[in-house]
């Protein structure tokens, strides 16, 4: 029950960091909704989440080893910004806006598979919050289940359940980007989304400090 418990809340973790209007989201609808090279985009962003949360559980690993008290400073920083994501999304649902795919360029939408697969890895590994939500805050929270009693392969239980949320969010935004595209034409739509989101990434930050 304990594994189920530590999955799920990396599940749900990764859903609350990945779920959000971004330019990798928007740029995985556009090509689903036109029907262009949505296997090849989909493939690039889930695989890159993977290796980026595999480097926060491996790394933040390799530096408790050595010195403990970094996943106390990396506790704090990432539940710092879990709750500043938190009240963004507040903010967002507080305004909702509807998502305009008209607005994303017109060299997106017409790209060849090596041009959107190139888009695709640039919107993910030069985009600075990745790090933060991947390497960063995934590590720390990661780490803070080994801590916490139990034993180190807890740490990689959360990091399944994290990579979990990965794959099922983006092959879901690809295979339902037709219906999803009209869905989220409404602020309403978004404005759910993003209050679900504010809900789990509150609770996430304050745990995560709390664990201190």
């Amino acid at each position: 029950m304990t594994v189920l418990l530590i999955a799920l809340t990396g599940l749900l973790t990764g859903a609350g960091l990945i779920i959000a209007i971004g330019p990798q989201n928007v740029f995985i609808l556009r090509q689903a909704v036109q029907r262009r090279h949505v296997a090849a985009v989909v493939a690039v962003c889930t695989v890159s989440d993977l290796v980026l949360i595999s480097a926060g559980v491996a790394g933040l690993g390799v530096l408790v080893t050595a010195h403990p008290a970094v996943v106390t400073v990396a506790k704090m920083v990432g539940g710092g910004y879990i709750l500043v994501l938190a009240a963004m999304a507040v903010r967002r649902c507080l305004r909702p806006t509807s998502l305009n795919l008209d607005e994303v360029t017109a060299v997106q939408a017409n790209v060849g598979r090596w041009a959107a697969v190139g888009t695709a890895l640039a919107l993910t590994w030069l985009n600075p919050h990745v790090y933060l939500d991947t390497v960063v805050t995934m590590g720390a929270i990661a780490n803070s289940q080994s801590h916490a009693g139990g034993g180190s392969h807890q740490k990689y239980v959360f990091a399944v359940g994290a990579g979990l949320a990965s794959v099922l969010w983006f092959a879901g935004l690809g295979a339902g980007a037709m219906k999803l595209a009209p869905l989220f034409s409404r602020p309403r739509a978004w404005q759910v989304l993003d209050g679900i989101v504010a809900v789990v990434m509150a609770a996430m930050g304050v745990a995560l400090i709390a664990s201190v």
